[in-house]
C-alpha cells in the first residue's frame, strides 16, 4: 500500500489479482473500506497487551456466577 492510501485503481488491481470481478463504480467503495479496515488494524497494531496471555489459555469455569443482564 502507498504512503497516499488505498487508490481506486490499487483497489482495482488487487481485486485482478485475487480472481475477483470488481466493476469499474465500485473500487472508489472498495478502496475506502480498505482504508478504513487498515487504520483500524493500524491502531490495534499499537496496543500494548504486555503480560496478557492468549485467549486459548483462558479456561471457563463452570463455578463462575452467570450474571449478565438480558
Amino acid at each position: 500500500m502507498a504512503d497516499d492510501g488505498f487508490t481506486p485503481s490499487e483497489a482495482a488491481r488487487r481485486a485482478a489479482r485475487a480472481g475477483l470481478r470488481l466493476p469499474a463504480d465500485r473500487h472508489a467503495d472498495v478502496a475506502a473500506t480498505a482504508e478504513h479496515i487498515h487504520s483500524v488494524v493500524a491502531v490495534l497494531r499499537e496496543l500494548d497487551f504486555g503480560e496478557t496471555p492468549p485467549t486459548a489459555a483462558y479456561r471457563a469455569s463452570a463455578e463462575e456466577p452467570h450474571d449478565a443482564a438480558v
